[in-house]
């Protein structure tokens, strides 16, 4: 049941704020700070980036060679020297360089208030730079966002910036990291947006933006504005296409769990071994990688940058992208699980690129008269596994978008990832980033999990309006004998300007032993009103109210003054309680 609004019949008076509330709504110094400093940390983040970038590049020449291949000795004792050298330093000096660096982002936001130390970003520079150059099967980009997000902590310190403001720089700066590593700044924003923040508002939204942009002009003022990965021609001329990329989706699926079931399993058994062996982990993971690459595969080791783009121009046959695919899951697991600095982001594009141009190769030779191509489905390749393994279906789509900068893709893209995502998130329903959460023994928001919640509003717990309702130009008599004749706790008054006003029976009482009972209601009343609520607004933003309210009306938005229902404290327990 609705109720009609009041009819105005004379103008509301002007309220002049006074000076206190100027200077409540007046911006901060941290406010005033917040843009401009996201812009300064890009730039500075850009720059690390780019400099650890080409100190990966320089240790893996100086280690490896330029053009590493099978049967060099070097591939067996430059991983697990450097693998020693990393374990020792990451015991000895940087315990806090060890993992990934998203999970470790995520917990400087939620547990230590943004804090991440300087000599975190330094040991996770050195560490990750000598693992990844020497033949690690890791990445960059997941240390370069946790670079980023080091250096606004640093910055925000230094500047003594406000608590909250402090956790707000992480990921403004793990966007920048990112960006910059990703060359790719769209992918970057979504995917601190969806794995490290989970909810964002304006103000986050833009200055993530801004550093994420300001990183990678710096970047690509190093690089060049040329992406990653040389893209071949991009085309869907043929519907039936989209079966074999539905199948890729479902390969990438299963080749998720894989991974992650592998990681899962390995990495909880390996810490769990006695200290001293956590100085040779590294070690032995790093010449079992190099067995690998001295017996015939060395595209495994590092990054696999060469390779994916090897792949996307069709320069393997099918069943060897396949056993590039597994091996790259063995040799990644082999190194993250023995606790060296390294990401996960470049091995699963590098395993979803292979399954993808297994796949496009399959169907060039089984099923020639369609016209795919392999690179068009290496492409696609990487989104689904990206989507499947680390579950960021809405970076995963806009990463190949981004990546490729053809939009004719988007149908295979978007059908293929949803697949994997689905799929994935049957058959492990705990994303690995979680499952690593609690290896570690934290207690780190599931990003999965709040998008996933149902959220409940206020019209979920809204009932009809069952007090009296007096109007504002009634007496406090005359209010009085209506509420006495229905016994209610409390009522509702409906001012002239389309407004309204709870009042409990006690403070109509006290009304009446201040004032005439002829005294208009409206008259007594202090000048606050009740807030404004609607019936789609989240349940919870009715609580802050009702310690000075005993019932709030839900207005409709169509209409200024009427009221759909009511909540009271209780209404909004009980609906809790449901859940």
């Amino acid at each position: 049941m609705t109720f009609p609004p009041v009819q105005e019949t004379e103008t509301a008076p002007q309220r002049i704020p006074t000076q206190a509330q100027l200077e409540k709504i007046a911006p901060t110094r941290d406010e005033r700070l917040f843009l401009v400093l996201s812009i300064f940390i890009g730039v500075l983040s850009g720059l690390l980036v780019v400099s650890f970038r080409i100190a990966i590049e320089w240790i893996k020449i100086l280690t490896l060679g330029s053009a590493p291949h099978a049967g060099q000795l070097r591939l067996l004792f430059v991983p697990a020297i450097a693998g020693l050298i990393v374990a020792a330093l990451v015991q000895l000096a940087f315990p806090a360089a060890r993992g990934s660096g998203v999970n470790q982002t995520k917990a400087a936001l939620y547990i230590y208030n943004g804090y991440i130390s300087f000599k975190t970003v330094i040991g996770k520079f050195i560490t990750s730079a000598l693992a990844i150059g020497s033949g690690h099967s890791l990445g960059p980009e997941d240390p370069s966002l946790q670079i980023g997000a080091g250096v606004a902590s640093i910055v925000a310190r230094r500047l003594n910036l406000s608590r909250q403001r402090l956790r707000l720089f992480a990921p403004i700066g793990a966007a920048a990291g990112l960006a910059a590593a990703f060359n790719a700044p769209i992918s970057a924003i979504l995917f601190v947006i969806e794995e490290v923040i989970g909810r964002w508002s304006a103000a986050v939204l833009g200055s993530v933006v801004l550093s994420a942009i300001s990183s990678v002009v710096v970047a690509r003022w190093f690089w060049g504005s040329e992406p990653i990965f040389r893209i071949p021609t991009v085309t869907l001329r043929d519907p039936r296409e989209l079966i074999a990329y539905a199948v890729l989706g479902i390969v990438g699926g299963f080749a998720a769990l894989v991974f992650s079931k592998a990681l899962g399993y390995l990495r909880p058994r390996l810490r769990a071994m006695p200290k001293w062996t956590q100085y040779c982990q590294s070690g032995l993971a790093g010449l079992l990688v190099g067995m690998i690459g001295f017996f015939g595969f060395p595209q495994v080791m590092g990054p696999g940058y060469e390779v994916i783009d090897q792949a996307m121009h069709g320069q393997f046959a099918w069943k060897l992208l396949l056993v590039l695919a597994l091996l790259k899951i063995l040799a990644t697991t082999l190194s993250f699980s023995s606790g060296t600095p390294g990401g996960m982001f470049a091995p699963t594009l590098f395993i979803g690129a292979m399954l993808g141009a297994s796949v496009g190769s399959f169907e060039k030779l089984f099923f020639p008269h369609l016209t795919g191509t392999v690179g068009s489905y290496a492409l696609v390749g990487m989104g689904v596994l990206f989507a499947g393994f680390l579950r960021a279906p809405l970076t995963s789509v806009f990463m190949v978008l981004e990546v490729s900068g053809n939009y004719s893709i988007i149908l295979p893209v978007i059908l293929a990832n949803m697949i994997a995502y689905l799929l994935s998130r049957g058959l492990q329903p705990v994303p690995i980033f979680e499952v690593f959460t609690h290896q570690d023994g934290l207690a780190l928001p599931s990003m999965e999990e709040i998008r996933e919640e149902s959220e409940l509003h206020l019209e979920d717990a809204l009932i009809p309006v069952q007090v009296p309702i007096v109007k504002g130009n009634q007496s406090i008599a005359n209010a009085g004998e209506i509420v006495a004749a229905t016994q209610a706790k409390a009522f509702l008054v409906s001012l002239w300007d389309g407004s309204w006003y709870a009042l409990t029976t006690g403070e109509l009482t006290s009304f009446s032993a201040t004032l005439t009972p002829e005294t208009p209601i409206e008259q007594a009343l202090p000048p606050e009103r009740l807030p404004l609520l609607f019936p789609d607004l989240p349940l919870d933003s009715a609580l802050p109210y009702f310690p000075r309210w005993p019932l709030l009306p839900i207005m409709n938005r169509a209409t200024k003054g009427t009221i759909e229902g009511i909540v009271t404290l209780e209404d909004v327990l009980q609906r809790y309680h449901k859940i």
